[in-house]
């Protein structure tokens, strides 16, 4: 006599089945897609313009004839929150952050604020753009938007932007704010074609969905979901039908399904650890906030005193020498401190009179006292650590400065060795972040993380992926057609008995 928990496990196990069967068709196809766009992504990002190449796009500072007007301008206020003073249009301009956006632009020669960008200043900016970045290029006719595939992040606090072809070989285009006259995208016809193959669907990036975060964040999720729930049964089954039998053989299945089956169990928990860590990237219902970063960022930096900030405009025509494009306001301590970039990245750090100010320890430790935080331990790191280290598309800057508070739930944080400023917080929030999100979706580990041994790793990982995706994906097409073939003919059947 059949026991009732059996006979309870086999209907389970046979629901769970027909579960897993049915949702292959709609999710497995995505997943598919996922599977084939993920290998794109392995050599091609989304499209940024990224600090670098920024740089390199700008004039170089020429400060003849200011600032003094210019201190009028700053507001009766008795700090600055941050600034950075570049050159547009041939002139040199201050802009002062703001939040939220979009930030005032100062002219340092008249003091009076620059207007929104028009389409000659668009052009402007990006025949400067293709000048530094060496293309023999005749960029134009500008087109403002609103926003298109390639600016859809931040388009609602950046506003309208003007849309530049480079005029180059590569097809470059490049995207000026309206609102302050800053190119804030760049992309090449190569980044844009393997953007559609890569990016855009693994990341269900289509403008008409993304425009939209709330609803595209909510697609994402539950999408994401979905496909856990589908991997985790399919595992399930899987793992339950995988037993030696009469024959000799330790699969029940023939043909694709037989192969899936095996697949499946060869890279059925890595296919589930991948989607999952995919769906953590959105960080869904902020399991993974920290309140740190920003708030200890605010904290160490302070704001900039507005007398300081009228010293160094004064200070400035005289400290600026070289082929600097950028000063950049970098307060520690509650002191105004300028980082003087040049066009390859290169940054002295300079004080409220234009000298230079190189990073100390003592200094470090004194702005962390006045924060109240007596027991920072500060140690310069010259090596990369699990935490501070360059991805495999996202190099960093060492050496870097590593601070450990001395109080419970206190971040480590790490600081630029140029400016002082804090650029990654690491709480237990943003370490469970590093290896749910980062570790598992990108296989960054150190052990791998070099190429050539990480796209072997994960090119021969993500084809056996996309294997068990992709057959079982047919599968369910097949067996679905089966069932609707069967249910249109019982259903002609029962048409005619019901006339008889």
């Amino acid at each position: 006599m059949t026991r009732p928990a059996s006979r309870i496990g086999r209907t389970l196990g046979r629901w769970v089945l027909i579960t897993h069967r049915y949702l292959g068709v709609g999710v497995g196809l995505l997943m598919l897609v996922w599977c084939l766009s993920g290998f794109v992504m392995m050599y091609q990002g989304y499209p940024r313009l990224t600090e670098t190449e920024r740089l390199q796009g700008l004039q170089g500072l020429d400060l003849s004839g200011c600032c003094a007007a210019a201190t009028e301008a700053l507001g009766d206020g008795e700090a600055v929150e941050g600034f950075r003073i570049e050159m547009l249009e041939g002139r040199p301009v201050m802009r002062l952050s703001a939040w939220p956006p979009p930030e005032r632009t100062i002219d340092l020669r008249s003091g009076a604020e620059v207007p929104a960008a028009g389409s000659e200043t668009a052009l402007a900016v990006a025949r400067t753009y293709a000048a530094g970045h060496g293309l023999s290029a005749s960029p134009g006719p500008p087109t403002l938007i609103d926003k298109d595939q390639w600016t859809l992040e931040g388009a609602g606090a950046r506003g309208p932007v003007f849309r530049v072809p480079l005029g180059d070989r590569a097809g470059g285009v490049l995207y000026v704010a309206q609102a302050t006259g800053e190119a804030t995208q760049d992309t090449n016809r190569r980044e844009r074609v393997l953007s559609w193959m890569g990016a855009v669907p693994h990341w269900l990036y289509p403008t008409a969905l993304r425009q939209n975060g709330a609803l595209w964040s909510e697609v994402v999720v539950w999408t994401s979901l979905i496909g856990c729930f589908l991997t985790a049964t399919g595992v399930y089954v899987g793992v339950t039908r995988f037993r030696r039998r009469r024959d000799g053989r330790w699969s029940p299945y023939r043909g694709w399904s037989y192969w899936h089956h095996i697949v499946g169990l060869a890279f059925g928990v890595l296919t589930l650890t991948w989607v999952m860590s995919g769906l953590f990237t959105m960080n869904p219902w902020g399991f993974l906030d920290s309140p740190f970063g920003l708030a200890e960022r605010g904290r160490l930096a302070g704001a900039a005193p507005r007398d300081q900030v009228a010293r160094f405009l004064a200070a400035a025509p005289s400290a600026v020498r070289g082929d600097i494009v950028q000063l950049k306001a970098a307060p520690l301590g509650g002191r105004l401190f300028v980082t003087a970039v040049s066009r390859d990245g290169r940054a002295v750090r300079l004080d409220a009179d234009g000298r230079a100010a190189p990073l100390r320890s003592p200094e470090i430790d004194a702005a962390f006292a006045a924060m109240g935080e007596s027991g920072a331990r500060a140690e310069l790191l010259t090596r990369e650590d699990a935490y501070y280290y360059s991805g495999y598309q996202n190099p960093v800057e060492l050496p870097v400065w590593r601070v450990r508070l001395d109080r419970p739930g206190a971040p480590v944080l790490y600081l630029d060795a140029r400016t002082g400023q804090v650029i990654n917080a690491v709480d237990p929030a943003r370490r469970a972040s590093r290896w749910l999100r980062t570790g598992l979706h990108d296989l960054d580990f150190a052990w791998m993380r070099r190429r050539p041994v990480w796209d072997a790793i994960v090119l021969l990982l993500l084809a056996g992926v996309t294997v068990g995706v992709a057959t079982g994906t047919w599968i369910a097409f097949r067996r679905v057609g089966r069932d609707a073939a069967r249910l249109s003919l019982w259903s002609r059947r029962f048409g005619r008995a019901r006339r008889a």
